[in-house]
């Protein structure tokens, strides 16, 4: 359905807000909540950028007056934004959002403020760390790629892909990027100097390492071989104050550079981007532990050995990580229609509900071989018993099993085809976005009055401001929208 945009203002506080009216078919124009949505999403986007940024960028929470700002640490008071999602990425990638659903030029300005202030920050190493000073005073800790190199502390030196950090950069400046017509020359030249570092940083078995300190040069295979796993003779009970680890599926690691690989393939039709992608895949393939448990481990070592992260993370079997790993071979199956990748499935999944706890849920680790659930005491002793857990780590979860079998089912019967792309996501209904824009207080703001900020430790009077429940919101009223067009 085609449709056109007028522009026009309100009033709201004494303040003119632009919004964007749609002109629509007379059976779009039916529609009264059109009209209502569009300026509720203007005023959202309005406050969000206009209120709640600092230097163009985000952290992950604020308390409703906003005085208190965090990210996974304290940041009053501070220029300091964060890249970690769901920071500065995961909202300009709403904002990217709003932008294709409604062609307003506001949207597209809030997320080039976004994509200047992760530019600022990207590293020497190629990507970037969990957080950006954006105070020039304090910006000389830093290593970024705007300054001089030199000698800095060698932790903030480094591009980490923890916890999905630079591959949402890299992702959201990617869609950037395609979005206005790859003429923003330093994004384009950042997104380049972050992939090439992606694809040098990628071991010769299809693995990353967690972060690197300096630009990466490839790795020697003599010194990586490209092995399959295998169950170490034995392995220590006790933490050995030491991340071993080389090739890291913790916290999705791997999933989420196959996303980032085959966006980069989409945008850039660059051969090296997919190839990488399906080195990856093949990684998983090899990673993929023997019987007894053919599921994956959260990290390997040089021999290809489960091995220790974190001192709450041992060498094991996990049930986490191998959901995402059997999420991943799907989507790669569906971009490359090769069926290797779906191979290890069944297996895993078998394994995996055979290993459910007694009430449905599953451990996160099961000991190498004999797959006794393992868990850790809040002084973090190693042991079978989950009746002193720490409450900083999920070491029981709810299984996606029965969602990744249905996804596998589908996958392994559809026709070449119905592979890929995707179907787009089902409109929202009325309900729900009546919901969402009720909730919006004079402000713009979606304000929450029962989360607790974790690293204030405190639930303000004046409730919480959430980046994931912007992002959340921004997106249903944009799907919304695009439905209504």
């Amino acid at each position: 359905m085609s449709s056109s945009f007028l522009r026009g203002s309100y009033w709201l506080g004494g303040v003119a807000v632009l919004v964007l009216v749609s002109v629509l078919p007379a059976s779009a124009q039916d529609l009264p909540e059109v009209r209502k949505v569009a300026e509720a999403l203007s005023r959202a986007v309005t406050f969000f950028h206009g209120q709640v940024a600092v230097g163009g960028g985000y952290v992950w929470r604020y308390s409703g007056d906003l005085q208190l700002r965090e990210g996974e640490g304290v940041t009053d008071g501070t220029q300091v934004i964060w890249v970690q999602p769901p920071g500065t990425p995961t909202v300009g990638q709403a904002f990217l959002e709003a932008y294709a659903a409604t062609q307003d030029a506001r949207y597209l300005q809030a997320a080039r403020d976004a994509a200047a202030a992760l530019l600022s920050g990207q590293m020497h190493s190629g990507g970037w760390y969990y957080s950006i000073e954006l105070d020039p005073g304090k910006r000389q800790e830093y290593a970024y790629r705007d300054l001089p190199q030199r000698s800095v502390s060698r932790w903030y030196e480094a591009t980490t892909l923890d916890d999905d950090t630079t591959q949402a950069a890299v992702r959201f400046l990617m869609r950037y990027d395609e979005l206005t017509g790859f003429r923003d020359e330093r994004v384009h030249e950042a997104v380049g100097y972050a992939l090439a570092s992606l694809l040098a940083a990628q071991y010769p078995n299809g693995a990353w390492p967690v972060n690197w300190i300096t630009y990466p040069s490839p790795a020697d295979p003599a010194e990586f071989p490209v092995l399959a796993a295998s169950y170490p003779p034995e392995w220590p009970r006790r933490w050995p104050k030491t991340f071993a680890g080389c090739y890291v599926l913790n916290d999705d690691l791997i999933a989420d550079m196959v996303q980032t690989m085959l966006q980069a393939w989409d945008t850039y039709g660059d051969q090296r981007y997919f190839d990488s992608a399906c080195r990856a895949g093949g990684f998983l393939l090899l990673a993929q532990m023997p019987e007894p448990q053919p599921a994956w481990a959260q990290q390997y070592n040089r021999q290809m050995h489960p091995e220790w992260a974190r001192k709450f993370e041992p060498p094991a079997v996990v049930s986490h990580e191998s959901m995402g790993a059997m999420e991943t071979l799907l989507l790669l199956y569906r971009r490359t229609g090769d069926r290797k990748y779906l191979e290890p499935i069944p297996r895993a999944l078998a394994y995996l509900r055979a290993s459910l706890l007694p009430d449905g849920r599953i451990a996160r680790f099961y000991e190498l071989q004999t797959n006794r659930p393992l868990y850790f005491t809040r002084d973090y002793q190693l042991t079978y018993e989950a009746n002193d857990l720490p409450t900083h780590y999920s070491f029981i979860l709810q299984p996606s099993l029965d969602r990744v079998e249905a996804e596998y089912q589908a996958v392994a019967a559809a026709r070449p085809d119905q592979l890929w792309p995707l179907p787009a996501p089902p409109a929202p209904s009325a309900a729900e976005v009546a919901r969402v824009i009720a909730a919006l207080d004079e402000r713009g703001a979606w304000v929450e009055p029962g989360p607790t900020m974790d690293a204030h430790d405190l639930k303000p009077p004046s409730g919480v401001i959430q980046s994931q429940t912007f992002v959340e919101n921004v997106s249903l009223l944009c799907r919304y929208l695009r439905s209504a067009y």
